[in-house]
């Protein structure tokens, strides 16, 4: 497949805000404040009174210890023994932007930072529950190599992954916890405290309705405590309804905007780098529709998933979202109706060209419920759309049109 689409999750976190969510489930993190100026976060390093304090800029991204500040520091992590240096650095990230690998060219402006106890890790280890369609239920996932790529440890060490299945109505089981602590490598008293740390983590998962929940590395200090030193929560994005303070933290301040905007009017939005717009109903229709148009050598600017039970309204917002993107040189609809009325479609197309006057080239293809109506509405509209009997044709003339052009 040539076009590859990266799902986006949904609901981000800071690594502030997970830390919190595990803290409240009694999981063991590191001692932390939170500062917005560097005069707060000079505050929380005092408050602190820590023997080491790391500081660390806040942003979405990984890789934030090699980063750099266009303020020109070096490092979005830095670990200091006096608390004044902390008012100093802060003072350089906030309101800055870090650029690491993972950041657009520009970089991120950092808001906050994270000032914590800094603890000396003797080991390290990796551990995560994530639901497995192959077991229909949670599992967890262990290895005693932690805090490095757990793909790599599973490629090169297949026999140091353990694996142990939850059982949905019974949690995790103390036999299992102390079996997972033991594969882990801990021992001694470090063993009992890990399979402890191991169950607060599933009562984690399943009380914020996680997906999967990665702590890398899971790691025992020098004086013998099991802490969450990092940590990695996804969420099932279908529990909003009952989540609601967990998804009121969603930071979408780092987001694209017009994904952002997508997702207010339950829309799934995906920027890419070409210049034809895909408007869909289906990831799976969406990615047969970006490839169809680079095998006929255009290049999709996004995709915009309307997903079932469309309104004209929504219609109506997928084209302004669609048009706002300067990149765009042509919109292909794409709808194949199943649970979707193709008319309402064809109503909500009419409606956008009308009021937002649209100009660029558009070319809809539609098949399923209703199309025959819906071809009636969009001939009748005397609107300049290009109709298409298939994909194919479909992808043909959008291409076609902006060589025209």
């Amino acid at each position: 497949m040539r076009c590859q689409i990266n799902p986006r999750r949904w609901l981000n976190l800071q690594e502030y805000q997970s830390k919190k969510l595990m803290q409240d489930s009694g999981v063991t993190v590191q001692r932390f404040f939170v500062a917005d100026t560097a005069s707060e976060a000079l505050e929380a390093a005092k408050r602190l009174k820590a023997k080491e304090i790391v500081l660390k800029a806040q942003i979405l991204a990984g890789g934030r210890g090699k980063g750099v500040f266009d303020s020109g520091l070096k490092g979005g992590v830095h670990l200091t023994k006096d608390p004044a240096v902390v008012g100093e650095l802060a003072g350089k990230m906030l309101g800055f932007s870090l650029t690491t690998k993972q950041t657009p060219k520009e970089g991120v402006k950092v808001k906050t930072v994270m000032v914590a106890e800094a603890l000396d890790i003797s080991r390290e280890t990796y551990f995560a529950i994530l639901m497995d369609r192959s077991f229909n239920g949670p599992v967890m996932v262990g290895s005693p190599q932690g805090g490095v790529d757990i793909e790599e440890v599973a490629a090169a060490t297949p026999e140091l992954i353990f694996k142990e299945v939850i059982d949905i109505f019974e949690g995790v089981r103390d036999d299992q916890a102390l079996r997972m602590a033991a594969n882990l490598g801990f021992k001694g008293p470090l063993e009992r405290q890990a399979a402890n740390q191991i169950k607060r983590l599933y009562d984690l998962f399943l009380k914020v309705d996680a997906t999967q929940v990665e702590v890398n590395p899971l790691g025992e200090t020098p004086e013998g405590q099991v802490v969450c030193f990092d940590a990695k929560i996804n969420f099932d994005d279908n529990a909003e309804f009952r989540q609601k303070a967990v998804f009121a933290m969603d930071d979408t301040a780092e987001s694209d905007p017009l994904e952002t905007e997508a997702a207010r009017h339950d829309l799934k939005y995906i920027g890419l780098d070409g210049n034809i717009a895909c408007f869909v109903n289906g990831a799976g229709l969406a990615m047969a529709t970006c490839d169809i148009i680079d095998l006929h050598g255009g290049k999709p600017a996004n995709f915009l998933d309307l997903g079932g039970g469309v309104k004209e309204n929504q219609v109506y917002a997928a084209f302004k979202l669609l048009t706002a993107d300067p990149k765009v040189e042509a919109i292909l609809v794409n709808i194949f109706g199943g649970i979707v009325n193709c008319a309402i479609i064809a109503n909500g197309i009419t409606k956008a060209c009308r009021e937002l006057e649209l100009k660029v080239p558009l070319v809809v293809r539609l098949e399923g419920t209703n199309v025959q109506e819906a071809k009636r509405i969009l001939s009748e509209s005397g609107l300049p759309i290009t109709s298409a009997t298939d994909l194919d044709d479909a992808a043909k003339k959008a291409v076609a049109a902006i060589a025209k052009n």
